[in-house]
């Protein structure tokens, strides 16, 4: 089957905005995945077929390029398809469009499938339905590796909440983009938008956990590692760069 554009049509609604009523990242993060779960469903390889195939898709890494974020109210559409694919991993592009049709958010995302019962990967090609990707980018990324942070700025530290945990029973991947943007100082977010996103997910995190993010500020870029703290499995679950405007 060749992959086709999949285009769906929102409104802002007041409660997914911030206080510069603007829609929230999170509620942006959310929705891209809503489009990937509705188009996935579409081809044959969605949530049901999954789970009755003890598989379940994992995201590793993210990119965002945002020239605006949506307004409240504004009637925005969205396409997502399967861009490229190799043996252990698929890419799903995204594009928003706002209320006159201009391209104003481009994004790209890596996906593993994963074995629910060994929790191991494995293939793409020999698991799922057979298509071909559209074979064109949103995003031209190939999702570079995040450098660790030696030396943060500051440090954020709170518990993971029932409502972060996602049916699989992990941390949601939104959830980091969003951890990370709440890390950097409040007089600077004010004053500041997300341009740019990149995001590697490197270990899963679970409900009650003890989080913290560090945070290294260099200009208009803002640096995150987040990590688990104090307990017996310490480890670090993300590395985020936000290049804000």
């Amino acid at each position: 089957m060749q992959a086709k554009k999949y285009r769906k049509e929102y409104n802002i609604r007041s409660y997914e905005c911030d206080r510069n009523n603007n829609l929230r990242i999170l509620t942006l993060m959310n929705i891209l995945q809503d489009m990937a779960d509705d188009d996935a469903a579409r081809l044959g390889f969605g949530l049901k077929f999954c789970i009755e195939h003890g598989m379940t898709w994992v995201g590793t890494n993210y990119a965002l390029e945002i020239d605006r974020l949506p307004k409240i109210h504004e009637n925005i559409a969205i396409e997502t398809w399967p861009s490229a694919k190799n043996k252990l991993s698929a890419y799903r592009d995204y594009e928003v469009f706002g209320e006159d049709g201009s391209s104003i958010i481009r994004a790209s995302s890596q996906w593993v499938l994963i074995n629910l019962e060994k929790w191991r990967p494995i293939s793409v090609m020999d698991n799922m339905p057979q298509h071909l990707p559209l074979n064109e980018r949103a995003l031209d990324t190939d999702f570079p590796k995040i450098s660790e942070i030696t030396d943060g700025d500051s440090q954020f530290k709170f518990r993971v909440r029932f409502d972060d945990i996602d049916l699989n029973k992990h941390i949601n991947n939104a959830v980091y983009i969003l951890w990370a943007a709440e890390a950097v100082e409040p007089e600077f977010r004010l004053a500041h938008n997300p341009a740019r996103i990149d995001i590697n997910f490197r270990k899963e995190g679970y409900m009650g956990e003890k989080i913290m993010v560090t945070t290294k500020m260099d200009g208009n870029k803002s640096y995150h590692s987040i990590r688990t703290y104090d307990s017996d499995n310490e480890r670090e679950l993300a590395r985020a760069v936000i290049e804000w405007k």
